[in-house]
C-alpha cells in the first residue's frame, strides 16, 4: 500500500498544475501522480491551438470572450462559470510563464495572438502549432523540481476505492479513499490510500476509434467515477473536430488545427466548391459543431469519404512559421501544402460533458475531485469554444488547489482490503478483447456519430448490451490487464453517451438528432 495526502490520476495540464501548486504550498505533504503511459503522454501534449485568454484590452474584452463562449455553448453554459473562467485567464497564464512555458511573440515582444473558429477577436496564446507540448514540458520540468511529488508512469488506475469496498463502512456521504492501481510492467495490483483524489484523466476519443486523441484517451476517469456512483452529465455532447487529416489506409488521425482555418484556409468539396458560406455567415470560422455538421452534410450528399482544406492561396512562408508541425506531417504523407489541398474528415475530438463538478472541482463523492476534459464544469455547455479547454484546466486546477488550502480534508481510519482476484486466470483470449473493441468503435461511429437518430441509438443500446455482457464475464474470470480495463471503461462511456443522447429531446450545439429537428429550442 502507498499512503499519500494527494492522489492525482493523470499527467496532463489539469493534474500537473494542481500537483505543482499543492506541492509548493505544502512541502511537508506527499503528492502521488499515477499515469498509465509515459509521464508526458496526455491529451495536453497533442493540443495544437493554444490558450484563449483576453490580453489586448484595446481590441478585446472579457465581455466579448464570455459572449463567444456562450454562443458556442448554445444556451447551455453556466454563465457564472464562464465569467469566472474567462476573468481568471490572465492570472493563470502568468503562472504558466513563471513556470517556464514559452509562447510566440511578435517583433515588439507582444504575444502573437491567434484567432480560431467561434472567436470574435485574436486572443489565442500559442507556441507555434505544438502549444500543449510546450505546456506539458514546462509543467513536468517544475514537477521534477519538487521533491514531495512522486510520479508513477505506466501505472493504470483500475477503480476508485469507496465505501462499497469496505465492510461495515458507515461513513456518509459516499467517500473516496484512493484507488486500486496496476503496475503495468510487473502486473502487481496495489492500493493507493489518499486523503483526497483528483481525476484528471482526459478524454474519451478512442471510444470512436477515429479520433484526434492519443491511444490513452479511453474515458477511464469517467468510467471509474460512474462505477463509484458519481454524477455524470452531458455525455451526449461529443465534439468532433472538423479537420482531422484523412488517411485512406486507416492510419492514426492527425489534427489539422482550428487555427489553420483562422489563418485563412478554405474548405472545399471534391469538385473544388467552397461550401461553408452556404451553411454559416462565418464560413470556415463558424464553431466546430457547425463546421462538422456541414462537412457531414456534404459527404452524405456526395458519397465522398472526405473534403479538402485549401491553403494554397496563403502566404506560405508565414504559414510554415506558424504551423511547422502540420506542414512537415503533411509532407511526410506526400501532401505539399504549397500546391496540394489537404484531405480532411471530422473525427472525435473533445467531450463537453463528464463528471459533474462544482466551481471548486468537487464531485458528488466526498474527497473526490475532477478537472480537465473528464469533468463537466458547465463552461462548455453544448459545444466547446476553441482553445477554452486548456484555460478551463488551469482555472479549475487552481480552484481545487485553493479549496485544499482553505478546507482540511478529514481522513477516516479504515482498513482498506487488498485487491482480490482469487479464482481468476490469465486470459489467453486477447482476440475477444480486440474483436469487441473494434465492434464497439464501429458501433459508435456508425450509430452515435455527428448526426444521430433514435432508431440508430436504440439499436446501439441493444448491440452494446451484448458487448457489455461479454466484457463483464471476461473481467470476472480473468487477471486484470490494461487492455481489458480500457475496454470495460469504454463500454461504460459508450453506454453513458448513448443513454444521455436518447434522453435529450432537443438539438443543441454539438448534439444533433434528426428526430429532434421539429423541436423548438429556447
Amino acid at each position: 500500500m502507498i499512503i499519500t495526502n494527494y492522489l492525482v490520476i493523470g499527467s496532463g495540464i489539469a493534474g500537473l498544475t494542481f500537483a505543482v501548486k499543492i506541492a509548493e504550498q505544502f512541502p511537508e505533504k506527499k503528492v502521488v501522480i499515477v499515469t498509465k503511459a509515459s509521464e508526458d503522454e496526455s491529451n495536453t501534449k497533442y493540443a495544437q491551438g493554444g490558450v484563449a485568454v483576453v490580453l489586448n484590452k484595446a481590441l478585446d474584452s472579457f465581455k466579448k470572450h464570455i459572449k463567444d463562449t456562450l454562443i458556442a455553448g448554445d444556451g447551455l453554459c453556466k454563465e457564472d462559470v464562464v465569467k469566472m473562467v474567462v476573468e481568471e485567464g490572465p492570472k493563470r497564464l502568468e503562472e504558466l510563464l513563471l513556470w517556464g512555458a514559452n509562447f510566440d511573440t511578435d517583433p515588439d515582444g507582444d504575444f502573437n495572438l491567434g484567432k480560431e473558429g467561434g472567436h470574435s477577436e485574436y486572443r489565442v496564446v500559442h507556441h507555434k502549432d505544438v502549444t500543449g507540448y510546450e505546456i506539458e514540458r514546462a509543467l513536468l520540468t517544475r514537477v521534477h523540481q519538487l521533491p514531495n511529488i512522486e510520479i508513477l508512469p505506466y501505472h493504470f488506475a483500475i477503480d476508485l476505492i469507496t465505501d462499497h469496498h469496505i465492510v461495515d463502512a458507515k461513513v456518509k456521504p459516499k467517500t473516496c479513499y484512493g484507488a486500486y492501481v496496476l503496475n503495468q510492467k510487473t502486473g502487481h495490483i496495489f492500493t493507493v490510500k489518499s486523503d483526497t483524489t483528483l481525476l484528471a484523466t482526459g478524454g474519451i476519443g478512442c471510444v470512436y476509434g477515429h479520433t484526434t486523441n492519443p491511444v490513452i484517451a479511453t474515458g477511464d476517469g469517467i468510467a471509474m467515477a460512474y462505477r463509484a456512483k458519481a454524477r455524470i452529465k452531458d455525455m451526449e455532447f461529443v465534439q468532433f473536430h472538423p479537420t482531422a487529416l484523412y488517411d485512406a489506409e486507416g492510419g492514426s488521425s492527425f489534427l489539422i488545427s482550428e487555427a489553420v482555418r483562422g489563418f485563412g484556409a478554405y474548405l472545399r468539396n471534391a469538385k473544388g466548391y467552397r461550401f461553408m458560406p452556404d451553411y454559416d455567415d462565418r464560413a470556415e470560422l463558424a464553431s466546430r459543431d457547425i463546421v462538422s455538421q456541414s462537412i457531414d452534410s456534404e459527404l452524405k450528399k456526395s458519397g465522398d469519404s472526405h473534403v479538402f482544406l485549401d491553403c494554397t492561396h496563403l502566404d506560405m512562408d508565414v504559414f510554415i512559421e506558424h504551423f511547422p508541425n502540420i506542414y512537415n506531417e503533411c509532407l511526410e504523407r506526400h501532401i505539399d501544402i504549397k500546391t496540394d489541398w489537404i484531405p480532411v474528415v471530422p473525427a472525435s475530438h473533445y467531450l463537453c460533458g463528464g463528471i459533474k463538478v462544482d466551481k471548486k472541482g468537487k464531485t458528488t463523492i466526498k474527497n473526490l475531485f475532477a478537472c480537465g476534459e473528464c469533468s463537466r464544469t458547465g463552461l462548455h455547455g453544448a459545444n466547446r469554444l476553441a482553445s477554452n479547454s486548456l484555460l478551463e484546466a488551469l482555472v479549475y486546477a487552481h480552484n481545487i488547489y485553493k479549496y485544499h488550502t482553505k478546507h482540511k480534508i478529514e481522513t477516516v481510519a479504515l482498513d482498506i482490503p487488498r485487491w482480490n482476484d482469487e479464482g481468476t486466470t490469465i486470459t489467453e483470449e486477447h482476440v475477444l478483447i480486440q474483436h469487441n473493441l473494434k465492434e464497439l468503435q464501429a458501433l459508435m461511429r456508425d450509430y452515435v456519430g455527428i448526426v444521430r437518430n433514435n432508431v440508430r441509438l436504440k439499436r446501439a443500446i441493444k448491440r452494446l448490451d451484448v458487448i457489455y455482457s461479454e466484457v463483464e464475464d471476461l473481467y470476472k474470470e480473468s487477471k486484470v490487464t490494461t487492455s481489458l480495463c480500457e475496454l470495460r471503461n469504454m463500454v461504460n462511456v459508450a453506454h453513458l453517451i448513448i443513454q444521455q443522447s436518447l434522453d435529450r429531446k432537443e438539438n443543441r450545439g454539438g448534439y444533433f438528432n434528426s428526430d429532434n429537428i421539429d423541436v423548438i429550442v429556447g
